[in-house]
């Protein structure tokens, strides 16, 4: 009878044992990685992502030639117009972010990432710099439609290129919230009827009318709320001295405003969207 070796056994056993991660992946490279999934995944699967361009430019169309002859704004309404829906894409495309997330909750991607040694804020600000990226291709259809349609600008290129960014960087900061909306939803059905809570917000600001065509009750929340600087410095900005005899300031005031409530929007739910994400 053979008695076992229990030092022999031991050493079998840690023979078996699945090698332990020896550091973490960076924040950079968990965020580019995640990023390059997101991005491929949509073009592989464009349907969604073409649509709601598509979406986006119809409404263009239809405010521009069926309710732009009623609507006066002291400038031509096609050059109102335009600002307002490019610095509105950016919920445009939000929306689609709180789906996509939901989507990849649904799927169990979140889950496997979540197994890794990856930081939990690399994970979700992949996403949101992918959704990004699908939403600077978004704002430039858009303005390309609007320049389609009779917008015209004497404003420098420096001014244009200015606009382009802030509204990027816009896309950026709202994303962080569409992306929490959507890990709270947990199904891309629910996401996007959350996602659709925001859209009110659109026409409840200086996008499409002036905000002196509004009831005086309304006009203090329109006036002063995020969405609504952002298309009054798109305005400054696209349009020069014209819009500042209109708005009342110049692009530089509502820049000023848009980039401090950007900030605020990226403090208050990038860590809560991490740790949502954390707790699945």
């Amino acid at each position: 009878m053979t008695t076992a070796n229990p030092a022999l056994e031991t050493h079998r056993l840690r023979l078996l044992d699945l090698p332990r991660p020896t550091r973490t992946a960076g924040a950079v490279t968990t965020t580019l990685s995640v990023a390059r999934r997101t991005v491929l995944h949509n073009i592989r699967n464009p349907q969604v992502f073409v649509l709601g361009m598509v979406q986006g430019a119809m409404f263009l169309l239809i405010f521009r030639y069926v309710f732009g002859g009623a609507i006066t704004s002291g400038i031509r309404y096609v050059d109102f117009l335009v600002p307002g829906f490019v610095g509105t894409g950016v919920l445009f495309s939000g929306m689609g972010s709180a789906t996509g997330a939901a989507e990849d909750l649904t799927l169990g991607l979140f889950d496997r990432l979540r197994s890794l040694p990856v930081p939990r804020l690399g994970v979700v600000a992949g996403r949101v710099v992918a959704d990004t990226a699908l939403a600077t291709i978004g704002l430039t259809v858009t303005t390309l439609v609007g320049f389609a349609v009779g917008f015209r600008t004497s404003a420098p290129i420096g001014g244009l290129l200015l606009a382009f960014v802030l509204c990027i960087f816009a896309a950026f900061a709202f994303t962080w919230m569409f992306v929490l909306l959507g890990l709270i939803a947990g199904t891309p059905q629910a996401a996007q009827g959350m996602g659709l809570l925001v859209f009110p917000f659109t026409f409840v600001s200086s996008a499409f009318v002036p905000v002196e065509s509004m009831p005086g009750w309304m006009q203090a929340f329109a006036r002063n709320q995020p969405l609504t600087q952002l298309v009054n410095a798109v305005r400054g900005f696209s349009l020069g001295d014209k819009a500042e005899q209109v708005l009342g300031h110049s692009a530089g005031y509502f820049a000023g405003r848009t980039v401090l409530w950007c900030a605020l929007f990226i403090l208050v739910f990038a860590p809560i969207a991490a740790r949502r994400y954390q707790r699945g």
